[in-house]
């Protein structure tokens, strides 16, 4: 006689979340979404490349990897598994899936923008993150009420949209930029350079910024420099045209800056 057990609705609900928490586990594990938790130097090489290449990412992400370099971009990050991070302006979320990828079912990704994209939205839909977690700010104030003492911020080809702000809102966003980290958390600054020497109006115009103003406003908030990176560099660039009428890859600066 095959013996019949009859559980509470409560004790139900107890086993289907805990089947689904089992699943959600392994989904990450086989789907190449989780992240070991060693952080010597060629773990996170192999971790890095298996990001650049997981199968969740898009096609389009993948044809844009010749000029965005996505290994050596995380390579400068420094991004680690387990990190509390914030991607400003997240756009499409080329970044923010990259940044997940490597932080781990132990990290978040806060993927902010002013409003969500179809085509972000469609990345989630497609292949569910938990650790991405969408957030609907103005640029101007990009930090979420609730979260502080970021490991990581990354504000990619997108400084020189501030240009549409004073210099007392920028000095405001820095600010606020700096205190949402903690004490040796990374802000990594990459934008289109333009000529040495062009006024931050023309950010409007040609969508580039010279890299002095980005070095100058974010080291008055705080910050120190600790490193500047020539892997997104291109000499033939002649930098005083709009990225997007380039037949080339554009010249990009990468600055990684640390808060003391």
């Amino acid at each position: 006689m095959i013996p019949q057990y009859y559980l509470s609705g409560r004790w139900i609900l107890i086993l289907i979340a805990t089947f689904g928490f089992v699943c959600w586990e392994l989904a990450w594990g086989i789907n190449g979404y989780a992240a070991p938790e060693l952080n010597n130097s060629q773990t996170l090489s192999e971790l890095y490349k298996q990001a650049a290449t997981s199968s969740i990412r898009t096609n389009e992400d993948k044809r844009a990897d010749s000029s965005r370099k996505p290994i050596e971009f995380l390579q400068f990050t420094q991004v680690r598994p387990g990190m509390q991070v914030l991607d400003i302006a997240t756009g499409n979320g080329y970044t923010t899936q990259l940044l997940a990828l490597v932080v781990g079912s132990t990290g978040t990704v806060w993927a902010q923008g002013d409003q969500q994209r179809a085509a972000f939205i469609k990345r989630l839909t497609d292949h569910p993150q938990p650790n991405i977690v969408p957030v609907i700010r103005p640029f101007e104030d990009p930090i979420p009420n609730d979260v502080s003492k970021l490991d990581l911020i990354t504000n990619i080809m997108n400084y020189h949209n501030s240009s549409y702000m004073t210099v007392a809102r920028r000095v405001r966003l820095n600010q606020r930029l700096f205190k949402a980290l903690k004490s040796g958390g990374y802000l990594i600054v990459i934008d289109h350079s333009t000529q040495t020497g062009t006024d931050i109006t023309s950010a409007k115009t040609l969508h580039r910024i010279d890299q002095a103003i980005v070095l100058d406003e974010i080291q008055k908030a705080g910050f120190r420099l600790e490193q500047e990176s020539d892997f997104l560099r291109n000499p033939s660039d002649p930098r005083n045209q709009t990225y997007f009428d380039m037949a080339i890859p554009t010249d990009k600066f990468a600055f990684r800056f640390v808060k003391p």
